[in-house]
């Protein structure tokens, strides 16, 4: 009989420090986002320690007195209802330095991981591509280098020395030869990046030579609903989570039902607050969906009081990837997650008279979805032409490519043939001229 493995609860706590200038709405905002990674890192958050302080403590992050705090509980206090199971880690709301993070760890006496830390180890686990698996372990260890250090301190003098054998340098300390590895191995990883930067570009450049250049990017904030979203424009099967980066590998789907122009959808990677440099440079092949769009769906959470935030967010990290000149449509999803019918009429108001030109939406209502899909459409249609195709009986074989680039608007006939009325792109249409012409 086979019996399924249940994984092993695990439970941390969470420390954050306030310095004078954050304000107490955007720090605890600050501590939800990390009681949220931690949830998909599978943590327990069971308690979270709290210090206001002008700067954080050189040594150890926190103070002398609040590490005492956190000592005590760790030590003395297992998970609530998790019997004698101890707490597995402590959750910084900050980057620390290597040597403030080993301080920590070695008087409060249990794991310290870092928001970045935290972050990085959830883009590990949830790439799935090649791409994103390689640009997620680049940031890794540029993250690990230098902490390879404080890491050789706790393993004590045993390993510090290596005699060279197999190894360059006679006498070359096991640091200083992983920090070699580490060197060697992002230079391998980026040299295959590289290879295959050049290869998704020609297979994105062959795309859009078959199907136009009609392309939408869903961007925003990490659980704002883009997944579902994507989802319901496009009818297709894309993984939906409620966790920060379920996704993390570019997804493109065609527009459903499909429209002329044919447009393409792609989900992107969530933005977070403080997301590590070293990822934003990363995943900038990922994120570079965005700059390939004609036009962005920046995707906020309207029933999320921090969304203020998150449009902050997104709008910096867009601009740091030179994306914050392309065309977007604000769509501010789960609305029906605000309240009642009242408050969800109040909060459309409100966001319509702040952010002109909007769409308040919900991503499960199919006619909200509908009426996006219409926008999107009209996005492209803008440009399109009008014009009268004549194509004679003998050549009906074409009309199905007729209806597959144009958008038909009347079709007439006579004797001869039929007469269309269609709506397209210039280039198309003159293409299709010339090929009537042809076969008259």
């Amino acid at each position: 009989m086979h019996i399924e493995a249940k994984e092993k609860p695990r439970y941390a706590v969470v420390a954050a420090v306030q310095l004078p200038q954050v304000s107490d709405i955007e720090f605890e905002a600050s501590l939800n986002e990390l009681r949220e990674l931690a949830k998909t890192l599978g943590f327990t958050v069971v308690h979270t320690f709290i210090q206001k302080r002008a700067g954080f403590d050189p040594m150890a992050y926190l103070g002398v007195g609040k590490r005492q705090e956190i000592h005590d509980y760790v030590n003395s206090n297992p998970a609530p209802d998790s019997g004698d199971a101890p707490i597995d880690a402590i959750l910084v709301d900050h980057e620390i330095s290597p040597s403030q993070a080993r301080n920590l760890e070695l008087e409060v006496g249990c794991e310290v991981m870092d928001r970045t830390m935290v972050i990085l180890e959830i883009f590990h686990r949830n790439a799935r591509s090649r791409a994103a698996r390689a640009q997620v372990e680049i940031a890794r260890l540029g993250y690990m280098a230098p902490r390879l250090r404080e890491l050789a301190k706790l393993a004590g003098p045993q390993g510090r020395q290596r005699s060279g054998m197999g190894g360059r340098g006679a006498g070359e300390s096991a640091t200083e030869l992983d920090r070699r590895k580490i060197r060697d191995r992002i230079a391998e990883l980026q040299q295959e990046i590289i290879a295959m930067d050049a290869e998704r570009k020609t297979q994105r450049a062959r795309r859009q030579e078959r199907q136009g250049l009609a392309g939408v990017a869903l961007v925003g904030y990490t659980n704002a609903g883009k997944s579902t979203l994507m989802r319901a424009l496009t009818g297709s099967e894309v993984l939906v989570a409620n966790k920060l980066f379920a996704t993390l590998d570019t997804t493109v789907r065609v527009l459903h039902p499909e429209s002329v122009p044919r447009v393409l959808v792609s989900d992107t990677v969530g933005f977070i607050k403080n997301l590590p440099h070293g990822l934003v440079a990363s995943f900038k092949s990922t994120l570079e969906e965005a700059l390939d769009a004609s036009l962005l769906l920046h995707v906020i959470d309207a029933s999320d009081p921090g969304f203020l935030r998150q449009l902050e967010v997104t709008d910096e990290v867009l601009a740091e990837i030179g994306a914050e000149e392309v065309p977007r449509i604000r769509v501010f999803n789960k609305i029906d997650h605000v309240g009642d019918a009242e408050a969800q009429a109040e909060c459309e108001a409100t966001l319509h008279a702040k952010y002109p030109g909007c769409i308040v939406m919900s991503a499960r209502r199919p006619a909200d979805v509908s009426r996006l899909r219409d926008e999107i459409v009209a996005f492209f249609q803008k440009d399109l032409v009008e014009a009268e195709l004549f194509l004679p009986w003998s050549a009906q074989q074409l009309r199905g490519e007729i209806y597959a680039r144009c958008q038909v608007l009347g079709e007439r006939a006579d004797e001869e043939g039929a007469f269309f009325h269609v709506r397209g792109e210039a280039d198309t249409l003159t293409a299709l001229n010339e090929q009537l012409a042809q076969v008259r």
